[in-house]
């Protein structure tokens, strides 16, 4: 997809196996405070600190399912306030 120095966006079909991969790597990257994304088009690379501040959506309808996760940070300190989440990875099965 089209990027500037400055951003990265890709988009493909993957499988729930390859997604798990991906995500994977995503929180190894976080956790050594360094993400790079690439693709044919271009390269992207972030360095998570401090506070990062994390939103997740979820939808439903009668044709299309969506889930939304974004993780976000500042360079320079900024408030967030901190608000409990409970995630269920199949029935019975909860994660803090």
């Amino acid at each position: 997809m089209r990027q500037n120095r400055n951003s990265f966006r890709h988009e493909s079909l993957q499988d729930r196996k390859s997604i798990q991969e991906m995500l994977k790597s995503i929180t190894k990257g976080i956790a050594k405070g360094e993400l790079t994304f690439s693709d044919e088009d271009g390269e992207i690379q972030l360095e998570p600190q401090g506070l990062l501040q994390f939103k997740v959506t979820a939808k439903q309808d009668e044709s299309r399912h969506r889930l939304d996760i974004k993780i976000s940070w500042a360079v320079d300190d900024e408030e967030v306030v901190a608000k409990p989440l409970s995630v269920v990875a199949g029935p019975g099965k909860k994660s803090r």
